[in-house]
């Protein structure tokens, strides 16, 4: 009865020897140490297909694109419906100067020649121009050379439209507009008050890059 419980007590602690046998890793060595050279060339070549296959798009690229050819910023923002918008913008101003032009120049050429009495020229004169007083060939000079020159700015107030449209496109590109928006709304108290009210606040997610660190 007596040797019982040592018997007892030598199997708990074989037992227990045992079990942590069992748990001790057979291969005392990191695995990083064996493997340190293939873990660096997975992780750089990790990097490299990451940064080839995800080009950074560059807002100042849409700019310079836009400035230099209506659309192309939209295009490279890959925004292509708004390329018929932006040549609509820009095209009837355009064209609107190319008709006030026309007009001008040919009220100018009938007036000058009312002017000066030339008979001889009165048949060179536009057929629509050619019933008109001197005074209305005067006015409608006036008119189509206003007109004309506000088409110019209006033309170049289009294309300033587009470039600043390719731009914060451009920049609207650089973040994640999908699950990124967040609001949360706290308590707030001002010290030295008895203030008490509610803010909210409304976070938008930044872009984020996975960066790899190769030790």
């Amino acid at each position: 009865m007596q040797g019982k419980p040592f018997i007892f007590l030598l199997s708990l602690l074989l037992i227990t020897f045992l079990a942590g046998a069992q748990t001790r890793p057979t291969n005392p060595r990191p695995i990083a140490d064996t493997n340190r050279g293939s873990a660096v060339k997975i992780a750089a070549d990790t990097l490299i297909s990451d940064t080839t296959l995800r080009p950074v798009h560059s807002p100042r690229k849409a700019t310079l694109r836009s400035a230099l050819i209506p659309g192309w910023g939209q295009a490279y923002n890959r925004q292509y419906w708004k390329i018929p918008l932006v040549y609509a913008l820009i095209g009837v101003p355009a064209g609107t100067y190319f008709y006030n032009n026309s007009w001008y120049k040919r009220s100018k050429y009938a007036y000058e020649i009312r002017l000066a009495k030339d008979t001889a020229s009165f048949p060179s004169i536009y057929p629509k121009l050619q019933v008109l007083s001197t005074e209305s060939l005067r006015f409608y000079r006036n008119e189509f050379r206003r007109n004309r020159d506000y088409s110019i700015l209006y033309t170049l107030v289009a294309w300033g439209l587009n470039v600043v449209d390719a731009t914060v496109s451009g920049h609207l590109k650089e973040f994640d507009v999908s699950d990124d928006l967040s609001l949360r709304i706290n308590p707030m108290i001002q010290p030295g008050s008895n203030t008490k009210g509610v803010s909210m606040i409304l976070a938008f997610k930044s872009p984020t890059h996975k960066m790899l660190q190769v030790k």
